[in-house]
């Protein structure tokens, strides 16, 4: 039997939900039967926010480094040392510098190869900031982190994938940023994920409209005729089955997004929005583009609920086994692709 994937978890901010969801997502000692969790934070403060929502019958696995792991428990590696105040429900400093603390660490194991993938606990975009961390988030922090050109925000789930071409940004600067290559590059990236970390043989992507009825025939704005509608041309000349724009109203009311694999948006809360009230808080934020794996849930640090024990692991689970899959399908494809004969019969089988 092959030794079991290491998942690392970055704890996020110690006065959010991120501790609690990481608790209980690793308390039914049947999860242990898939992978081996390492979280990345200090036992100290783990005890606090244990004990906080009274759970009892629950610790870490104490280790220095990765190799050190116990398969057979939830390990912890202390990445501090020094006692910490910690305010629950409260935005301040100390949640942002060690959220970046621990972050850190796990990144650093992900890029040597000691982990196998990485969860991120939620931040606080705004506290974290410091030296060392001057990113919108973590999507940012990582693809600079690990040298990628580019990067996806992939929000997934059992009923959508979709994607944005623009991401932490302010609205005012949205429409200058959609370009045909910025969604060239975003529908390369998206297909490619969709064949090696989602097995879509033949992905079919939908491209959204960037104004309201997609322009209107340039009635309403021209960025879609004249910027979206060349880069989805574009697009499919290359092989990429994707098609568009779509007036985003229209897609979402109409059910009309289940006919696709997956949905390019121009825009954050174009593209979160309908996805976090489709997905109904089981919804993975996946980067794609990255040489590792990085999932995180689809929420925040829920500042109103820290430590009041209503905080729901279901998306933070949902991002453990995500990354499982695919760190697991992006390895067996990369074994089939070394056989072309069983690869041709497992997609004969699929399609």
């Amino acid at each position: 039997m092959s030794e079991k994937l290491k998942i690392g978890i970055s704890v996020g901010d110690i006065n959010g939900i991120g501790l609690e969801v990481i608790i209980k997502s690793l308390m039914d000692n049947r999860i242990l039967d898939f992978f081996t969790p390492i979280v990345y934070g200090n036992t100290k403060v783990a005890s606090f926010h244990r004990k906080a929502i009274g759970v009892n019958d629950f610790s870490f696995n104490v280790i220095n480094s990765a190799d050190q792991a116990n398969p057979k428990r939830p390990n912890m590696i202390n990445c501090w040392q020094e006692d910490v105040k910690i305010s629950l429900g409260e935005q301040n400093e100390i949640g942002g510098k060690y959220a970046f603390i621990s972050l850190q660490r796990a990144a650093e194991d992900l890029k040597a190869g000691v982990i196998d993938a990485l969860v991120t606990a939620p931040i606080n975009k705004h506290n974290i900031q410091q030296e060392g961390f001057n990113f919108p988030g973590h999507t940012e922090y990582l693809q600079n982190f690990f040298e990628a050109k580019d990067v996806l925000m992939f929000m997934v789930s059992e009923d959508l994938r979709i994607g944005v071409v623009t991401g932490h940004i302010p609205v005012k600067e949205i429409a200058s940023s959609i370009t045909e290559d910025a969604i060239l590059e975003k529908l390369r990236m998206m297909n490619e994920s969709l064949k090696t970390d989602f097995w879509v043989q033949k992905p079919k992507i939908a491209v959204l409209g960037l104004n309201p009825h997609a322009g209107d025939d340039g009635l309403i704005g021209t960025e879609d005729q004249d910027i979206i509608a060349p880069a989805i041309k574009k697009a499919y000349e290359e092989g990429i089955f994707c098609f568009g724009p779509y007036p985003a109203d229209g897609l979402f009311a109409d059910d009309a997004y289940t006919k696709f694999d997956a949905v390019l948006a121009m825009y954050h809360d174009q593209g979160l929005i309908p996805f976090k009230h489709i997905a109904s808080r089981t919804g993975v934020n996946f980067t794609a583009g990255l040489p590792v794996v990085r999932t995180s849930p689809d929420h925040g640090t829920g500042y109103d609920i820290a430590g009041k024990n209503i905080a729901s692991e279901t998306s933070f689970l949902s991002a453990i086994f995500e990354a499982v899959h695919i760190v697991n399908r992006r390895r067996e494809q990369a074994v089939l692709s070394e056989n072309p004969l069983a690869f041709r019969r497992l997609s004969k089988d699929r399609d």
